[in-house]
């Protein structure tokens, strides 16, 4: 049973760091999580967190997501400000759609989860993605489905760990973070107690990445994504981004 408590715990978080980073106008999703950031900053990991989580609930408008939504956009989409990558490919190699996607591909293959393009434009190895990747196995491991521990373990091992220092970092010091210095403060406290918990060390420091370097390696299949992004930006379509899985049998109560 502890066990149990533990990985739907475990779920809840990687859930709420999933809604912080994957871009939705979704006014539900939201509200669910003001709802699971009251649950945890209640019963925080530490200090640092308690802290954090209670920062952001008291600087989350209660009744709408414009503050979110802007304050995202000016650190991931925003041409005027320092724009922060979020691919573990461009962290281990400068380039989009690199090894780490192939990775990324290669780990979902053995589970049930695939992601709807339609839906969700970035890539399978961008941080939104895998947060909400392992909150989904990290709850089917909690309803006793164990044969997706070992995938989990790789996927935070070998893809995660590998690039979210200097991904926190980056997002940190964004001149535009206000909220999300606090996301990042309580990210890098449960970082920390998941690699105790799936006994990872934590990754090697990297040279700091020049986002703006005019040597920066794009391929032809993430200059279309950004076209595309462009197109859909020049005409006002910020369409909210729903749920990447597919769906599920069992019922969900995180």
């Amino acid at each position: 049973m502890k066990e149990q408590e533990i990985n739907k715990a475990r779920a809840i978080y990687y859930k709420i760091f999933s809604s912080f980073f994957v871009y939705t106008a979704d006014a539900n999703r939201y509200f669910q999580l003001l709802s699971l950031i009251n649950l945890v900053k209640d019963s925080p990991l530490d200090g640092s967190s308690a802290e954090a989580f209670k920062n952001i609930s008291n600087k989350l408008q209660k009744d709408s997501n414009i503050s979110l939504v802007q304050e995202f956009d000016d650190i991931f989409n925003n041409p005027q400000t320092t724009q922060i990558r979020t691919t573990a490919s461009f962290y281990a190699e400068q380039v989009e759609s690199g090894k780490k996607r192939v990775q990324m591909l290669d780990f979902l293959a053995k589970t049930k989860i695939r992601r709807d393009e339609k839906k969700f434009s970035e890539y399978e190895d961008s941080i939104g993605f895998i947060f909400t990747v392992l909150s989904e196995l990290t709850f089917l491991i909690s309803e006793g489905e164990e044969q997706y521990k070992t995938v989990q373990h790789c996927i935070f091992a070998d893809v995660l760990n590998e690039f979210v220092d200097d991904f926190s970092k980056a997002v940190y010091e964004h001149e535009k973070a206000d909220i999300f210095k606090d996301v990042i403060v309580a990210l890098v406290s449960f970082m920390e107690l998941e690699r105790l918990y799936l006994e990872v060390s934590k990754a090697k420091a990297k040279d700091i990445i020049n986002n703006e370097s005019k040597n920066e390696e794009i391929s032809e299949e993430e200059k279309e994504r950004r076209a595309r992004n462009k197109a859909a930006k020049a005409a006002g379509a910020k369409q909210p981004k729903e749920d990447v899985f597919v769906t599920f049998d069992v019922e969900k109560d995180i």
